[in-house]
């Protein structure tokens, strides 16, 4: 059972909005930083153990600072993801670049930046090589197919158009050892938001294995392997949060069994987590527009899909509470909706609540990870602002909501500049 609470009460909204004008994201950096110690305790048995926080879960400035205060580093999947890391001072291995269907100047850049280059298809070697050159650290994406499970948010290994596969793995490495490179690592993504805690130790496994396979069969040591993502956070009330330190416990009785015994000791494990770092620390807060009775009862939020578009995407589930009402029974059934012009743009579909009024502030919980990162303008939606509620309980605005201005900053008009 997870516990939906929030760092903040009505009035505080209230005062938070007076100011910065609802819709708007709000993170809870004490929260983050506590969480950020949690994810490192349990894993103090690794040597040099890191997490690369997942940029496109959060790409703020100031999220990614407090996150490199606390010793994480980042994963990168694009140029822009590259730049946004360097301007907050990430820099060197602290960086992972693992991207698809990538060109050159990512590459280049990644290289310049003196990051882990992490290949996800042998394709990319040329491209690789042509850009940047071959780097001593060298890593390869890995794809098990058909001998692993994905889930609903990132589908079946054998499907995806993600990474190496089990019958290219071997000569990817045989390839770049060929060509130079000196130091080695793997990786894998195989779940998205996931709360059975053996997919972790399977994949601690898997690629433990395959550590083992590659010194037979290659010669080549692996001095880090990289678990992907993936761990979930409980975002329905009644879901279990998973526990670190089981988690942890089994990767490391399978580090005993499989890379201690086999002489492979020490190998460096690291994360990239982003949405277990700050989803559960993330909170949108939006007002009440309208509530219409029609076939069924409706709430219209001045947040819609381009604020949070996870419920219309997937139809995932995120805990709503009506600020001031926390105590009262939910007893009214209603659909909570955005106003773009998609049937789809709703936070919650037939969702009980206390009853809603205009002008009420509703917070829907969960919204510190892939929430801001994947807005979108369509419909002239703009994007809202972010805060950060610090440490000392003030509130600060850390990205300012977008204005009609950088709607039409990119367009070309034909007879004269738009004037707002």
């Amino acid at each position: 059972m997870s516990d939906k609470q929030m760092p903040f009460n009505k009035k505080q909204l209230e005062e938070l909005s007076a100011k910065f004008p609802t819709p708007f994201i709000i993170y809870d950096e004490k929260a983050i930083r506590n969480n950020a110690r949690n994810i490192y305790k349990a894993f103090s048995w690794v040597e040099s153990f890191k997490n690369h926080f997942a940029v496109k879960a959060c790409p703020n400035a100031t999220i990614l600072s407090i996150l490199r205060e606390e010793d994480m580093g980042v994963d990168c999947s694009s140029l822009p993801e590259l730049l946004l890391s360097e301007k907050v001072g990430f820099k060197g291995e602290d960086i992972v670049f693992t991207s698809n269907n990538t060109p050159g100047e990512e590459f280049a850049a990644a290289a310049r930046l003196g990051a882990v280059i992490n290949l996800d298809d042998l394709g990319h070697i040329e491209t690789l090589e042509k850009s940047a050159g071959i780097p001593e650290l060298i890593s390869f994406r890995y794809n098990p197919g058909e001998t692993r499970t994905g889930n609903v948010l990132i589908g079946e290994p054998r499907e995806a158009k993600y990474g190496v596969t089990r019958d290219q793995i071997i000569e990817a490495y045989r390839i770049m050892k060929t060509k130079g490179a000196k130091r080695f690592g793997l990786h894998t993504m195989v779940a998205s938001n996931e709360l059975e805690e053996s997919c972790f130790t399977e994949t601690a496994r898997m690629l433990f294995e395959l550590v083992v396979k590659l010194k037979q069969e290659c010669g080549i040591k692996v001095e880090m392997i990289n678990m992907g993502g993936g761990i979930g956070i409980p975002y329905h009330p009644d879901d279990k949060a998973v526990d670190l330190n089981n988690i942890s416990r089994g990767i490391q009785e399978l580090y005993r069994k499989v890379i201690v015994s086999e002489g492979l000791d020490p190998l460096k494990i690291v994360f990239e987590c982003g949405r277990l770092v700050t989803g559960p620390h993330g909170y949108l807060v939006s007002r009440v527009r309208h509530v219409a009775r029609k076939y069924k009862n409706y709430v219209g939020l001045d947040a819609c899909m381009a604020n949070l578009m996870r419920p219309g995407l997937y139809g995932a589930y995120h805990h709503i509470t009506v600020a001031g009402k926390e105590g009262l029974p939910a007893n009214n059934c209603y659909d909570v909706t955005g106003s773009l012009c998609e049937n789809n743009d709703k936070f919650a579909i037939d969702r009980f609540l206390p009853e809603v009024e205009k002008d009420d502030l509703v917070v829907i919980h969960d919204a510190g990870a892939h929430g801001y990162a994947m807005g979108f303008n369509y419909n002239g939606k703009l994007r809202s602002a972010e805060l950060l509620l610090n440490e000392n309980g003030s509130a600060q605005l850390i990205r300012r909501a977008e204005t009609i201005d950088d709607y039409f900053a990119t367009m070309r008009f034909k007879n004269a500049p738009v004037v707002v």
